[in-house]
């Protein structure tokens, strides 16, 4: 789950980077709704924790202009402003859920799981696939009831296929949502990671395939 914070406070952003980073989940920040139009339009992401208060343009400017633009990407709505009209007017102009600052890091991801569970069609926290079994929650995952010994990096990879089931994924798509910004990566290094996960999927359902000269597709082999 990659996401985009849009947060002008650097102390905060900084604290939610870290603690989403430790979960395992890679997380970029911007300083204003400019730049963050500007990363929307060439990089892909899971999740947006918005502020509203912000320099230039305000957090409902943005959320506006995506949703005119048809683009229904999970918006949390982080601020300061506890209003009830604040509230309403965040979720009329599209967010699809609001939290109030100071906040507990733990409700914060619980509530961006809530929004990709929903995003995704869920209810549930857990992805089954045949023998396979991913927790969001609790970041793991089991083949026949037996926890996997797997990377947070390998992690984010199989929440990545799970989501794209019988998908085709290049490079570019995988380093795209497994990279934030400021972390440097290589070709070898997805498929190192590649490899390692295959690795721990040894016997699951799970299979992931190479196609040759396109990239990676995952398929449930029952």
């Amino acid at each position: 789950m990659r996401m985009l914070l849009i947060e002008d406070n650097e102390s905060l952003a900084d604290s939610i980077r870290v603690y989403f980073r430790n979960l395992g989940h890679p997380i970029d920040w911007i300083g204003s709704v400019e730049k963050a139009e500007s990363s929307l339009s060439f990089a892909d992401f899971d999740m947006l924790i918005l502020d509203i208060n912000l320099p230039g343009k305000s957090g409902f400017q943005l959320l506006q202009s995506l949703r005119n633009q048809g683009n229904r990407i999970p918006v949390l709505v982080l601020t300061a402003r506890t209003e009830v009209d604040d509230r309403v007017s965040s979720l009329d102009f599209g967010a699809d859920d609001y939290l109030a600052k100071p906040f507990d890091f733990r409700e914060l991801a619980a509530r961006c799981r809530a929004l990709y569970r929903r995003e995704r069609g869920g209810a549930s926290n857990e992805i089954q696939c045949g023998n396979l079994v991913y927790d969001l929650a609790a970041h793991s995952a089991k083949v026949n009831d037996v926890t996997l010994d797997l990377r947070p990096r390998e992690l984010q990879l199989l929440e990545l296929f799970l989501k794209n089931l019988d998908r085709v994924l290049t490079k570019d798509d995988i380093a795209n949502r497994l990279y934030s910004y400021d972390e440097a990566y290589t070709p070898n290094a997805i498929e190192q990671t590649l490899t390692r996960l295959r690795k721990q999927l040894d016997g699951s359902t799970l299979i992931i395939k190479t196609i040759r000269g396109l990239g990676y597709l995952a398929h449930v082999d029952d």
